[in-house]
């Protein structure tokens, strides 16, 4: 499977493919998902930046656009952040709403199951190889998935960490230790204050995503160094 990025000759075709996916998939789930999914559609075709994967927009106004009220846009927001779906790319501060991104290739993974019901040509484009490779992300050669598949929460976790993102896997993730799990919050290790640091400024949100396809009861994260 390829994620392509939106710009340039096939750009037209990829952002109508990401978002008949979008909706194949809200169709296929219960009310609360399609309404859900409609949301976040609405913020693509209003106010997404494709070429710079930007989503420029403050809760109120986002509120408007919703026809909810702010307590709602916060909830919403924070299922999609939780999903994967969606992080924050630079917060807000005075003056300057927060600048959201997309994680296109996590809204891809998690619509595959409904890519037959589009049509065959729709999963070819998603699955033959990239043609140019500067404009594609693929999915290169998977690095040994982790060995200790015990069936613990933390397993399963690393499971999907890995199959999402190999690479991203092996050289971060896969350092990290499980050390507590109580109250919803999570506790890991890292092998030094550099990596803990980076990976809860960066990857904190996918840690979570990936918690929560195994244990909802998990919500808060913390990261904290051997040394």
């Amino acid at each position: 499977m390829q994620v392509a990025k939106p710009v340039g000759r096939n750009a037209p075709v990829l952002k109508y493919d990401i978002l008949s996916a979008l909706s194949v998939h809200a169709l296929s789930r219960d009310k609360h998902r399609q309404r859900l999914v409609l949301r976040m559609m609405a913020l693509i075709t209003t106010r997404y930046n494709w070429r710079g994967n930007e989503l420029s927009m403050g809760r109120e106004e986002i509120a408007r656009l919703w026809s909810v009220n702010e307590r709602t846009v916060k909830r919403e927001m924070a299922k999609l952040k939780t999903m994967g779906w969606i992080a924050v790319k630079r917060p807000a501060v005075r003056g300057r709403v927060a600048v959201y991104e997309l994680d296109l290739k996590q809204i891809m993974i998690d619509t595959t199951e409904v890519w037959p019901l589009i049509g065959r040509d729709f999963q070819a484009r998603m699955t033959e190889e990239p043609e140019v490779e500067t404009n594609v992300v693929p999915f290169k050669t998977k690095p040994a998935a982790p060995e200790d598949a015990d069936g613990t929460i933390w397993s399963q976790v690393q499971t999907i960490l890995h199959g999402r993102d190999p690479e991203l896997w092996s050289s971060w993730f896969q350092h990290l230790n499980e050390v507590e799990r109580a109250g919803g919050c999570v506790t890991l290790i890292a092998p030094s204050r550099f990596m803990a640091d980076y990976i809860a400024q960066k990857w904190s949100a996918r840690l979570l995503a990936a918690y929560s396809r195994v244990d909802p009861e998990v919500r808060t994260l913390r990261i904290d160094a051997t040394e």
